[in-house]
């Protein structure tokens, strides 16, 4: 289990919570085969009704480290990331996420797979895969056009324009923004602790029957994005952009054109 992630137990609610803050949260490969491990047993364990997703107060998470992503990059549906996808998507009890501060990159698209999402009304949201050479992830390139429009999910997409936490909940993508993130993540807790008082089973069956249309098409979309990614994690235009992050330079695609 990685270092970075704290786990609360309170009654039948599990809060797993991202704690890197020397580096904004930024996900490991560690922190997602924790992140799954924790899911997996969860699903398992009768005991918890709910999971509540959180980084904290102050960031939620910058995305992936980018140093520990290149070390090692996702190669196929086994790896660390792809772990931590699927054992999101089929989790089969209420997640609840409080986003305050970053959520970058996966911070934002996984959010997608979250059952009820509150965000601090500054929440600076991003999804910048194609600034980085990279393409969609996570079903983002199906949910987001359904559920924004083309025109919108465009602007986030494919010029990777940043959103705040008032537009994401304005949006549909969140339930509430609340004033800061301590305020955030009491309404999460709150919201997450209702399900305590609920049927169990009958919030399960209630949510795989939410799920269940266009479950199959959703699935394999995240395995094609997935592939893709993979690939273009290789490209010359993903190393020069990565490159650029890392050496905190502007990217040149100009010989790309």
């Amino acid at each position: 289990m990685s270092e970075h992630l704290h786990i609360e137990r309170d009654d039948g609610l599990l809060t797993l919570r991202m704690h890197r803050p020397d580096k904004k949260n930024a996900l490991t490969r560690a922190m997602y085969a924790g992140m799954a491990e924790l899911l997996d047993d969860a699903a398992r364990d009768a005991s918890v009704r709910v999971v509540l997703l959180t980084g904290g107060e102050a960031c939620f998470t910058s995305g992936n480290d980018v140093a520990d992503f290149l070390q090692a990059p996702p190669t196929g549906l086994n790896s660390e990331v792809f772990q931590f996808m699927r054992a999101l998507f089929d989790f089969p009890k209420p997640v609840v996420a409080a986003v305050a501060g970053p959520a970058v990159g996966i911070g934002t698209t996984l959010l997608l797979h979250c059952d009820l999402v509150y965000v601090s009304r500054d929440a600076q949201l991003k999804m910048p895969f194609v600034n980085l050479g990279l393409c969609p992830e996570y079903g983002s390139s199906l949910i987001l056009p359904r559920l924004l429009g083309h025109a919108r999910a465009a602007e986030l997409l494919l010029l990777g324009q940043g959103f705040s936490g008032e537009q994401a909940a304005a949006w549909g993508i969140a339930n509430q923004a609340l004033d800061d993130g301590a305020a955030t993540l009491g309404k999460a807790r709150e919201m997450a602790r209702r399900f305590l008082q609920l049927a169990p089973s009958a919030v399960v069956d209630s949510k795989r029957l939410m799920r269940a249309p266009g479950r199959d098409e959703l699935r394999q979309v995240i395995e094609e994005e997935g592939a893709l990614f993979g690939q273009r994690l290789r490209s010359p235009e993903a190393i020069e952009a990565l490159s650029a992050f890392m050496q905190r330079r502007p990217a040149d695609f100009t010989r790309f054109a």
